[in-house]
């Protein structure tokens, strides 16, 4: 047997037992993927390598913009940015947030780093598997994306003042997709009677995430305790209780007297026989 060969058995032999082993310890279970049980160091460099290869390979092919530096770009990106990644990659000035810090592996802080543009967007598009990162490719078009890599080329660049300034001028959570599928809009600032209300970009520019959907809706009575008030529009619809009734009915009928149960009860007629009358000085007979 020649040195080749026997080299060659010996590497295959080495990793049927190689497997063999991994196999044992996928099956025990003895491996914890709990995210606060941080990977043995070669699997986490195996790992990273495979991720970054991976990307690399993919996003080689892109066609990057010309116009990542467009002001209006970066203005658009500003506020999905603060609605769906901020929680994660962090703000200016800002230190680990509660859910960056039960993350792993760990987000990178993109206010503190500069990123690869096409890389960028082929992770936002499509994620990465096992770990925090979704596929906003699902619910945002390629345009969209774009923007949030223009403002991600922005970003290292932006004090806290800076990055509130621009999130506070931007159009918020607004990219035309999934954000609009519960039948909200949370671009800009409104309300559900089409003012003004609270402003989602406003709030994650002041580091306060926003109420969901914190609209002036109408309760009604449920028994449980007094109706709302709704102002004093003329044309605002009123409460109902749980019979269906309209509030407003209830108020009619409170404002009118309601008789005693006495004057309400209906008299039966009388049995006593007639009292006989008698005569006055007017010649006149008055029964008693």
């Amino acid at each position: 047997m020649n040195a080749f060969l026997r080299t060659g058995l010996w590497l295959g032999s080495a990793a049927l037992a190689a497997g063999a082993a991994g196999a044992a310890v996928v099956w025990s279970g003895a491996y914890d993927v709990g995210a606060d049980a941080p990977h043995t160091r070669p699997v986490y460099a195996l790992l990273e390598y495979a991720r970054e290869r991976s990307i690399a390979a993919r996003a080689s092919g892109l066609s990057v913009p010309a116009n990542l530096d467009d002001a209006e770009r970066v203005r658009r990106g500003a506020g999905n940015y603060a609605a769906m990644c901020a929680g994660c990659h962090l703000t200016p000035g800002a230190g680990p947030s509660e859910l960056s810090r039960g993350l792993y592996p760990a987000p990178p802080n993109l206010s503190q780093r500069e990123v690869d543009a096409a890389s960028a967007f082929w992770t936002i598009k499509h994620g990465i598997k096992a770990s925090g990162m979704p596929a906003w490719g699902g619910s945002m078009d390629d345009a969209h994306l774009w923007d949030l890599v223009a403002f991600l080329g922005r970003l290292p660049s932006l004090d806290a003042q800076g990055y509130r300034d621009l999130v506070a001028r931007s159009d918020g959570h607004s990219h035309g997709g999934g954000e609009n599928m519960s039948g909200h809009d949370h671009g800009g600032e409104h309300d559900d009677s089409g003012g003004h209300g609270h402003s989602d970009a406003q709030a994650q520019a002041d580091g306060v995430e926003a109420p969901a959907h914190a609209h002036a809706a109408k309760p009604h009575d449920d028994g449980d305790g007094p109706a709302h008030s709704h102002g004093d529009s003329a044309n605002e619809a009123k409460p109902h209780d749980e019979a269906g009734t309209p509030a407003h009915e209830h108020e009619a009928s409170a404002a009118a007297p309601t008789p005693s149960p006495a004057k309400a009860r209906v008299q039966p007629p009388s049995t006593s026989p007639p009292k006989p009358a008698h005569g006055h000085a007017d010649g006149q007979s008055h029964p008693h």
